[in-house]
């Protein structure tokens, strides 16, 4: 397949699959916002909470839509989301978001949870980046100082995962059930990496418009006063640098070259050997991308093998149709073997990187192969969006969600969008 076919292909599934499902079922026109759940049966369920990470995904979706292809239906709905974001996930009293709301948008779970602050900025940022609006920069900025006071460990380094809403200490502190109840995760860093990147982005291109090559997209005006202190913009460019260094010095694995996944205060890796092939070949690009937009070459010179190391050590997940499966427990035996969307999403973003900044053909190959695997196995031609995971025999999975707090137009508008703007 040549690179062009894969850019129209991905932009007629982004325009006329994937967007199509949030805007027409996932907007709540009752209680503002979105709902918080389609099943994996297309039931909806207008009662379900609505969680933080969902509304931010949506947010960032939109506009990332929005800034590259210029349609106003997606302005729309971005601004829909940034506004509900700032008026019902923000919390006034102490600052950062609510983990979620009930349906009718009143605060449910208060802990801040920093992963989803650092979704709200990602959001906030790429919708500043699509519009110029400055009140989404001034949120997306106080965000960044919540997560700066009170997640970083001045101690040890790195960020831990959670307080409570007054930003005291918590004793459970996990993501989701899924996950090994540990202060410090590579998850975590990773989304918190991903919003520094695409602040930094953001100011640079707002302040130095000529250097950052920042033409607005359609539709979009550049605020009276976008001028941000010299001071932050070199706060945030630090911040970058040091999480390059806690991915290339303590979340990387120097014997194998994945990712460990838990960690004590101190860094003394927890929860034991475990191997996560989608985060992996994310953070392959998401790593590069970082040290791309920071713009340091002596950073990049040191980032890049590390770039392909990762990316090398994801293969082991891969399987001979060109999908990826999603983790293995090394000490126990136990491997995942799902074919989850997300990971194939970030499969073919990751490789294709690859082939884009490396000239690995082969690494294209593996882009493509994916890529087949999704639209034949995990796209829904019929009722839109994509399913949740295949089953290793096989089978669909229609037990989990369609849509819902973990299953967000992100991972896969993203990667849609990753190749369009790539070519």
């Amino acid at each position: 397949m040549l690179p062009t076919t894969l850019k129209s292909e991905m932009q007629d599934v982004l325009q006329n699959n994937i967007l199509p499902f949030w805007m027409n079922r996932m907007t709540d026109h009752e209680n503002g916002g979105f709902y918080g759940r389609i099943d994996g049966h297309e039931v909806l369920h207008p009662e379900a909470e609505k969680g933080a990470i969902l509304n931010a995904r949506i947010l960032w979706s939109f506009s990332a839509a929005y800034r590259v292809l210029g349609n106003p239906e997606y302005l729309e709905m971005a601004t829909r989301a940034e506004q509900y974001l700032i008026d019902h996930f923000i919390d006034p009293e102490y600052g950062g978001v609510y983990w979620s709301l009930d349906c009718k948008g009143q605060p449910l779970d208060t802990k801040k949870q920093f992963y989803a602050i650092g979704f709200a900025i990602y959001g906030l940022s790429e919708y500043v980046r699509a519009t110029g609006d400055r009140e989404a920069l001034d949120y997306a900025l106080q965000l960044y100082e919540c997560i700066e006071e009170y997640a970083l460990d001045h101690e040890h380094n790195g960020y831990i995962e959670a307080c409570t809403r007054e930003w005291g200490e918590i004793a459970d502190m996990r993501l989701s059930e899924l996950d090994a109840n540990y202060p410090k995760s590579q998850n975590t860093h990773l989304h918190i990496i991903e919003p520094y990147t695409n602040l930094y982005r953001c100011l640079c291109e707002l302040n130095d418009a000529q250097s950052c090559n920042y033409v607005p997209s359609l539709g979009a005006v550049l605020p009276v006063d976008v001028a941000v202190p010299f001071e932050m913009v070199c706060r945030i460019k630090a911040s970058l640098r040091n999480l390059i260094h806690i991915f290339t010095e303590r979340i990387l694995n120097p014997e194998t070259h994945h990712l460990d996944l838990f960690f004590d205060m101190d860094w003394t890796r927890g929860a034991g050997h475990l191997e996560s092939y989608g985060h992996d070949i994310e953070c392959s690009w998401l790593l590069h991308e970082a040290a791309l937009v920071l713009g340091d070459k002596d950073v990049l010179r040191r980032v890049e093998p590390v770039v392909r190391m990762v990316a090398k050590a994801s293969e082991k997940g891969l399987r001979p149709d060109g999908s990826m499966i999603h983790e293995a427990n090394l000490d126990t035996g136990h491997v995942d073997d799902d074919l989850h969307w997300w990971v194939q999403a970030e499969n073919v973003v990751g490789w294709y990187n690859i082939y884009q900044h490396f000239g690995d053909k082969d690494a294209l190959e593996k882009a493509v192969k994916c890529w087949e695997y999704i639209k034949t196995q995990l796209i829904d031609w019929d009722n839109g969006e994509w399913h949740w995971s295949r089953h290793p025999d096989g089978t669909l999975n229609l037990t989990d969600d369609k849509a819902g707090f973990w299953k967000c137009p992100y991972h896969n508008s993203r990667m849609c969008l990753e190749i369009i703007e790539r070519l």
